[in-house]
């Protein structure tokens, strides 16, 4: 009796009829608007994560957290690279001072 405890009671609901057409058969117009581009800080807010199959909660924590994670490793490189690019500057700068 234990393995039946979760067999739904009510088997006498018809299953949903899918026969119904669709309207998106029908040609649509092309999407011709443009997005502005921001700053270069913008990177991560126009990321787009796709939608896929509902997938059980821990796993789908863990692909956020995952994904999280590298976004804010990207944005460190690409912070380190800037500041490596300053100091690039500045060591040339004092350089061609003393040159």
């Amino acid at each position: 009796m234990a393995k039946n405890r979760n067999k739904k009671k009510n088997s006498d609901q018809a299953p949903m009829d899918t026969t119904e057409r669709t309207i998106s058969n029908l040609p649509q117009a092309m999407d011709t608007s443009e997005s502005v581009a921001g700053g270069s800080n913008s990177n991560s807010l126009t990321r787009k994560v796709k939608k896929g199959v509902q997938m059980k909660r821990s796993r789908n924590v863990r692909k956020k957290k995952a994904i999280a994670k590298a976004i804010s490793k990207d944005e460190k490189c690409s912070e380190k690279v800037l500041k490596l690019e300053t100091k690039k500057v500045r060591v040339h700068s004092a350089k061609s001072l003393y040159d």
